[in-house]
């Protein structure tokens, strides 16, 4: 039997996030895990007058590939999904896997070259979408695995993840729209802004400089559930402490109390209470990696608990988090890398965000009341 809640959210997806048109060609990719799902894209996304074309991962090859591989192997570059990238209008990736932990014992030099191998790939999705020909979603499938990462029964992350969306309002268009405008009035102030400073009692006090730097409205448009504000901060301008709030899972493998050091705005310094070898792996990638690409500030209080997915973690109200690696072309800003790693700090408990030396956040909680608010997500 269909649930009628993935319909829902499909037509979000189609109508709302990717407003997709009559005679558009539609990426539609997923593992079989997320089946259900694209079965609901799919038809929304016909109902729309466009053509879907479905791109179902097989999610045995990255470890197949991580086993048996040699290093050129490693490195090989899809062909045809980068054709498909450079063709498409829209691409709506549904997320849903058997095993999240699938590559979580295998060589981080290898992974490294795994993620590579679908640099260019990444780089061309990012510079379609700036130039405003390709539009892009990403959404969470709620499967068994993601939901034993959350600590939570099936159907309790199922709650969570439709109720993360809005998807329990009659209209969840109209919510999506009201808080784009509450994210509007952030932007327009933070584009004056040129230096941002995030301090936490945990040992966080970072500094970005983010002048001439374009700030980007998330609502809904290329994550789903979104609910955040971000830009690209000047390459070489940030400096201070950073210390990540909760593990950081990237391909599989989860990293623990990572504390980064930057100067020139170069990680210097970095460490982990698990998984270090790793952490530095990624950040040996390449000469990107060790730069911040994204700041961002999370505004979705309907995500109030960390649920081992970035999806939905660095969407937190009353959090903040940067990405290690790639920026987004769009912003203005110009770091390059493999990598695209978001790493969230939780504001809380005493974190405190100033603007140019002025306090705009407290304990999580925006000091503007027309910025997004705890009160403003009313959940079941």
């Amino acid at each position: 039997m269909e649930d009628p809640r993935l319909y829902k959210l499909a037509k979000v997806l189609v109508d709302y996030s990717t407003a997709v048109r009559p005679g558009e060609e539609v990426r539609i990719a997923g593992s079989f895990v997320a089946r259900p799902l694209m079965v609901a894209v799919y038809r929304a996304v016909l109902e729309a007058g466009a053509h879907p074309l479905a791109d179902v991962f097989f999610e045995d090859g990255a470890w197949l590939k991580l086993e048996y591989a040699g290093d050129d192997q490693l490195r090989f570059e899809d062909p045809i999904s980068l054709y498909m990238i450079e063709r498409i209008n829209v691409s709506i990736t549904l997320l849903g896997s058997e095993n999240t932990r699938a590559l979580s014992t295998y060589d981080p030099a290898k992974q490294a070259l795994l993620n590579k191998a679908t640099e260019r790939r990444f780089r061309r999705l990012l510079e379609r979408a700036a130039r405003g020909e390709l539009r892009w979603v990403v959404t969470q499938f709620p499967c068994p695995a993601a939901a034993q990462d959350a600590h939570m029964s099936l159907n309790a992350y199922e709650r969570f993840v439709f109720s993360a969306g809005m998807l329990h309002l009659d209209d969840p268009i109209a919510f999506w729209r009201r808080l784009s405008e509450q994210q509007e009035r952030m932007v327009d102030f933070l584009s004056r802004v040129q230096e941002l400073r995030f301090v936490t009692p945990q040992g966080t006090d970072l500094r970005v400089m983010v002048t001439n730097r374009r700030w980007i409205n998330c609502d809904g448009k290329e994550n789903f559930p979104d609910g955040e504000v971000f830009t690209g901060p000047v390459e070489e301008a940030t400096e201070g402490t950073f210390v990540a709030s909760f593990p950081a899972i990237h391909q599989g493998r989860q990293v623990d109390g990572i504390r980064l050091r930057f100067r020139d705005g170069r990680v210097v310094e970095a460490s982990a209470t698990r998984g270090e070898a790793f952490l530095h792996a990624m950040l040996d990638q390449d000469e990107g990696a060790r730069f911040v690409g994204e700041i961002a500030l999370g505004t979705n209080y309907g995500v109030r608990q960390y649920t081992q997915n970035t999806l939905f973690d660095e969407k937190i109200g009353g959090t903040f988090h940067l990405a290690l690696g790639a920026a987004y072309p769009e912003t203005g800003a110009t770091n390059k890398s493999a990598l695209h790693w978001d790493l969230v700090c939780d504001l809380r408990e005493g974190g405190q965000v100033y603007a140019d030396g002025q306090l705009i956040a407290h304990n999580g909680r925006f000091l503007h009341p027309s910025w997004p608010q705890p009160e403003g997500h009313m959940l079941p």
